[in-house]
């Protein structure tokens, strides 16, 4: 019984976060409507739980935890992958804008433009209309925060700055959301 307990709880742990996006999926998908929706929500997710991953590598922590942020990563990149799309088809002159585009011009095109990977514009930044811009930047900063803690695990004040700014980016979780609803003057499809 206290196996089945132990289970339950790390199951809980593990998928806990993950619950409140379900109904979130669900409405945007619904009413293919994704306004109320802050996709800066899913970039502190992404960054918070990277960071947590990298984290264990320098101060192992309960593997339900460790869960926890896959599952947490592959949600947030499903919820922006559902978000792109929903956005691009309800936009008929939509202005693309990708991870590689540098462009500062507003044009109007029907495709996105053919750009280096470097070159971009931080305006758009996080406002992309191709889910793969934002799997690039995802694996970007996965791979040069990984490669960063890889030279510096050895350095316990590291790790433990890393396991701070985890902690510290997923307590901001709310303000992307919070801001959405201020420029929307309302909470609703949030």
């Amino acid at each position: 019984m206290h196996q089945l307990v132990s289970w339950g709880a790390a199951g809980a742990m593990v998928f806990g976060g993950v619950v409140p996006y379900i109904p979130q999926y669900r409405d945007i998908r619904r009413t293919q409507n994704a306004e109320g929706f802050s996709t800066y929500v899913c970039l502190v997710l992404l960054v918070a739980n990277i960071l947590r991953i990298l984290f264990w590598f320098g101060r192992r922590f309960e593997s339900p935890l460790l869960w926890q942020s896959i599952i947490m990563i592959i949600t947030m990149l499903l919820m922006l992958k559902l978000c792109t799309e929903v956005r691009v088809s309800n936009e008929l002159n939509i202005k693309r804008r990708s991870f590689a585009a540098a462009d500062s011009k507003d044009e109007e095109i029907k495709a996105p433009p053919k750009r280096s990977y470097l070159d971009f514009d931080l305006n758009y930044f996080w406002h992309w209309s191709k889910f793969t811009d934002y799997v690039q930047c995802v694996l970007t900063f996965t791979g040069v925060t990984g490669y960063i803690t890889y030279l510096w695990l050895d350095s316990s004040l590291f790790v433990e700055t890393l396991g701070f700014l985890a902690v510290f980016t997923e307590a901001m979780l709310g303000v992307p959301q919070l801001y959405r609803n201020y420029q929307n003057r309302s909470t609703e499809g949030m």
